[in-house]
């Protein structure tokens, strides 16, 4: 973590792929996390991986949003709500079947994070999917 003032810490690792924007992978502001949108890139050569494979391509930004959780301290079951952004409405029942069995794989405590999925266009023309997260630590 870097410490950027008194109230907010900027959040990076190598987990997950290096903006290529000026924005943070996370900011951390007391115990509210606030994860960029993530999507299905390969963290080491920022890649945009299984062009076409919808559930691929979920998994693959799930995986880079955990490891930005793990490096802000907390874990993938300490995320409050997640945002999923798709470019077709066709896409729904794939990507909630990839992300179902995610979550249930990640969450061992059972309960999910708030869910809010948008039909949009995405800056890359290989992603199907772009995901945030919003990540509480340290309290019941």
């Amino acid at each position: 973590m870097t410490e950027t003032s008194t109230r907010k810490t900027e959040i990076r690792t190598d987990g997950a792929p290096t903006p290529i924007a000026p924005f943070s992978q996370a900011v951390r502001i007391g115990d509210l996390i606030s994860i960029s949108g993530q999507g299905p890139q390969d963290p080491a050569t920022g890649a945009y991986l299984h062009q076409g494979d919808l559930a691929a391509q979920t998994r693959r930004t799930l995986d880079n949003i955990r490891a930005i959780a793990e490096a802000s301290g907390g874990g993938f079951d300490d995320i409050a709500s997640l945002r999923v952004f798709l470019t077709e409405r066709d896409h729904f029942a794939g990507m909630n079947e990839a992300y179902g069995d995610y979550v249930r794989e990640h969450c061992p405590s059972g309960v999910y994070p708030t869910r809010t999925t948008v039909f949009v266009t995405l800056p890359h023309p290989d992603m199907l999917v772009e995901i945030d997260a919003l990540l509480v630590l340290g309290g019941e």
